[in-house]
């Protein structure tokens, strides 16, 4: 792929770093809009995803840095570069959450009314981000002999060169505008508060527990190398997703949305 999009003298813009950034731009231009029709300021829309980024790039880097640990124990700088990858979505979710659980006491707004309008927006988002980790070569895939495999031949990618792998990035960039694209169309007909959220969580946990048998970057294994961290993430977020979606139409069927 094509990590580095350009340099010019000490300047160096990472392909990887411009994708992420349009991938949250563009989440939060949709988090406006959908905040619009459901009365939201959209200043305040704007103030709370500036805080729920900050929070997510910080929790996901953290997250990434525990399970990685050895590396960044040995090269500590190399903690401070976003450039090359490292970045867990599940680390940046609850980061994500605990800022909106923040927000929403100083702002004074409904959270699942709010979380209802993110969950769309950062799916957008996210399949942007997606694309980034595919031209930087973090989170690539184990090898592979399809016609659809991807072969790394620039030095600078993260991933191996030479081999064909399975287009994992790609895979969770489909993987979230397809749920994109259902929770977009549901929308219209939600039934209770927070429902449009934890679908999202349930999808996208289902999903990414799929794409993570196709996954070949050390990522940290558990029960003798049977799941990754993110499969055991996933299978609790499917289960919280479960037990919170029918928590939520108990609590809020009959206040309406």
């Amino acid at each position: 792929m094509h990590p580095i999009l350009f340099s010019i003298g000490p300047f160096t813009l990472h392909t990887y770093g411009l994708l992420v950034a349009g991938g949250f731009l563009l989440g939060i231009a949709w988090a406006v809009k959908l905040g619009k029709r459901e009365g939201f300021d959209p200043q305040m829309v704007y103030d709370v995803s500036f805080w729920i980024i900050l929070s997510g790039i910080v929790s996901s880097r953290l997250l990434y840095v525990i399970v990685e640990y050895k590396h960044y124990l040995q090269y500590p700088l190399d903690v401070f570069k976003l450039w090359q990858g490292g970045l867990v979505f599940y680390g940046g979710m609850i980061g994500a959450v605990g800022a909106i659980i923040v927000c929403a006491r100083i702002y004074k707004f409904d959270i699942w009314r709010f979380a209802d309008i993110a969950a769309p927006s950062a799916a957008l988002g996210h399949t942007i981000g997606r694309l980034g980790c595919l031209f930087a070569g973090c989170c690539y895939g184990r090898e592979a002999h399809v016609p659809w495999a991807v072969t790394f031949q620039d030095v600078h990618s993260i991933a191996p060169t030479g081999i064909p792998l399975h287009p994992t990035q790609l895979y969770d960039a489909a993987n979230e505008l397809i749920i994109f694209l259902i929770l977009t169309a549901f929308r219209p007909y939600r039934k209770f508060k927070g429902q449009v959220w934890w679908i999202w969580v349930g999808l996208y946990a289902f999903g990414r527990g799929v794409v993570e048998y196709f996954r070949g970057d050390p990522r940290g294994m558990w029960l003798g190398g049977a799941f990754s961290t993110s499969q055991i993430l996933a299978a609790v977020g499917i289960v919280v997703a479960i037990v919170f979606y029918f928590n939520n139409r108990r609590l809020y069927k009959n206040e309406g949305i």
